[in-house]
């Protein structure tokens, strides 16, 4: 199943025959329109069979190339479309399209009058307790990913892994430590890739890296990688497409919101994981710049920190409740998922795709402010100025009405273009002015900015500010099975989620992201190598980075040893070398 979210051929006046499409015909379509700069993005969901064994070995292996060939389970998929809010501005004014006649409640009608908004919530006042321990225990960048990748997720997907590798008569025998090399590895392909994963191995001088080749074998990872999986196949839900990784999604999920930061204001928004099929005998279109992933519901804080996350399976999947459509839904689950560490004021920001003012009169029963972006057949028929007039007038201007019943305002301003913004929380006061470029006179002219936009403006990019994080150094190994690629998605949003919790939590040491992935990568691999031949322990100590001055922190240790410079015994240890130090020979022993 996939759905288009800016493709015209099947934009909304095909919307009724899109039920019966196909991902290939989609395909066709976008090939015969010729080249394109116009970036096309194809929403799909995991293959009909994805609970079978058949698609355990589904994508290919890409080598950490951009693959651009999609399986066949993919390509005769049906595509359902969805109201991604890609399409242009003018379409937003536009009524959707017809629908067959159904039997519906008959709601009352609003009564919107011209006021501004006088909302009822409580002030934010909590503070975070949690944030205040993670601060005082001082973690390491490690301490701060294993926050999430824990002792127990690690020993789950061991487990898994193992079971699964045994109904393939295959006597695995992974190990905790195993894994953790394969994690490291998977981090550190994020910022050094090779067009073949197996020239980390190579003896060639331009490609062998020594941290990769003295942690793991290379049949070792190509094995363990290749069985690795997270859920017990005999009790996989055949309703859900992502049955094979929803173990692994709700422990994430789990983990993310009990050590998430207590804010008052989240981001709601899609997120991408970008699938690379590698089989099947159709090429994507060529020249086209083109998207072809998961779509991924996430909620975040303002800063980018992942909160909550769920992969789309569609609407033919996912059923809506409430009266709300599929986005409008996923924000309900999202704030019932924030409520569970207590029902506080928080403030969501989302945008057209799922704003209506039927969504924000449930988050204010809620006890919940909202703030969004709405169309204009969302807004239940509030009586504002018409667009051309509103484009008449000079820039900043604007009109609104309240709801009478339910002090929800709707506000029309006229910036660059025409934007329809909803809110049962923020009104219009203070209006204040705002610099703004203006493309015919080239210079910045000074214009009217209602309260509400300017609070949209500051603190609605969160999911943005995540994508870009994932995006700089995401994992670039893929294997054979559909979800590696989601997978290595999850792993991406772990490492920016402890990348977070490390700048609210360490003000004076701060690393920037990637000497956080580096400084978990190289730890991952030097603590987990494989010290089984003598070989391989002397290359160790000629590769360990010592003296590098990157990421060395002292820590606690259960039981004492010596310490690697004076040789007497230390409670205390270095979490990079992985050597026992006293805190007082710390700086000597790292320093030539």
């Amino acid at each position: 199943m996939a759905s288009t979210s800016s493709n015209p051929t099947v934009g909304r006046d095909a919307s009724s025959k899109l039920k019966s499409m196909k991902l290939l015909e989609v395909l066709n379509a976008l090939e015969e329109e010729g080249p394109s700069h116009r970036r096309e993005e194809i929403f799909i969901a995991p293959p009909d069979n994805a609970s079978g064994d058949f698609t355990d070995e589904d994508s290919g292996d890409e080598d950490g190339q951009r693959g651009s060939h999609v399986p066949g389970s993919v390509l005769h998929a049906s595509v359902v479309p969805e109201d991604s809010g890609t399409e242009k501005e003018d379409d937003d004014l536009q009524p959707p399209p017809a629908m067959k006649r159904q039997k519906a409640v008959v709601e009352p009608q609003r009564v919107w009058i011209k006021r501004d908004i006088q909302p009822s919530f409580r002030s934010w006042t909590p503070s975070d307790p949690h944030i205040e321990d993670l601060k005082s225990q001082e973690l390491s960048p490690v301490g701060l990913f294993e926050l999430f990748f824990d002792e127990g997720t690690i020993n789950f997907i061991v487990n898994e892994t193992n079971r699964y590798a045994w109904q393939k008569n295959v006597n695995l025998g992974l190990t905790a430590q195993e894994l953790k090399c394969v994690l490291g590895i998977l981090i550190l392909s994020g910022y050094i890739s090779y067009p073949r994963r197996r020239m980390f191995w190579e003896t060639s001088p331009d490609s062998h890296h020594h941290l990769v080749a003295d942690a793991i074998r290379r049949d070792r990872f190509e094995l363990i990688f290749s069985y690795l999986h997270f859920a017990d196949n005999n009790e996989l839900d055949e309703s859900d497409r992502f049955a094979k990784v929803r173990p692994l999604i709700v422990r994430m999920n789990c983990n993310f919101q009990k050590h998430a930061p207590l804010e008052e204001f989240y981001s709601f928004g899609e997120s991408m994981c970008e699938y690379f099929g590698h089989r099947g005998s159709k090429q994507l279109p060529a020249g086209k710049p083109m998207r072809l992933g998961y779509k991924i519901w996430c909620g975040t804080t303002s800063r980018g920190y992942l909160v909550w996350f769920e992969p789309s399976q569609g609407t033919l999947f996912t059923k809506s409740d409430r009266g709300l459509d599929l986005g409008g839904s996923m924000v309900v689950k999202f704030v019932d998922a924030l409520q569970e560490r207590g029902c506080l004021p928080y403030h969501i920001f989302f945008d057209k795709v799922f704003t209506s003012v039927k969504l924000m009169s449930i988050l204010r029963k809620k006890g919940v402010k909202a703030t969004g972006t709405v169309r204009e057949y969302r807004t239940e028929r509030c009586p504002l100025k018409d667009p051309k007039e509103l484009k008449k007038m000079k820039r900043g201007s604007f009109d609104y009405k309240v709801d009478e019943s339910e002090e929800i305002i709707v506000c029309r301003w006229h910036d660059s273009s025409v934007v329809n913004i909803c809110s049962n929380a923020v009104g219009i006061e203070p209006v204040e002015l705002t610099s703004h470029h203006s493309g015919i006179a080239k210079t910045r002219t000074q214009v009217h900015q209602p309260s509400l936009v300017k609070l949209y403006q500051e603190k609605v990019g969160g999911v943005s500010r995540m994508d870009q994080n994932i995006a700089k150094y995401k994992v670039k190994i893929r294997g054979m099975k559909w979800y590696s690629s989601f997978i290595g998605y999850v792993i991406d949003a772990a490492l920016n989620n402890a990348w977070q919790l490390h700048r609210i939590c360490s003000h004076d040491a701060q690393v920037d992201l990637l000497a956080f992935r580096r400084y978990v990568a190289c730890v991952y691999l030097e603590s987990n190598a494989d010290m089984s031949s003598q070989g391989r322990r002397s290359r160790r100590l000629e590769t360990e980075s010592r003296f590098d001055m990157i990421g060395h922190w002292i820590v606690h240790q259960d039981k004492r040893t010596r310490c690697a410079l004076c040789h007497s015994q230390t409670n205390t240890r270095c979490e990079k070398c992985q050597k026992g130090v006293h805190a007082k020979c710390f700086r000597e022993y790292h320093i030539r």
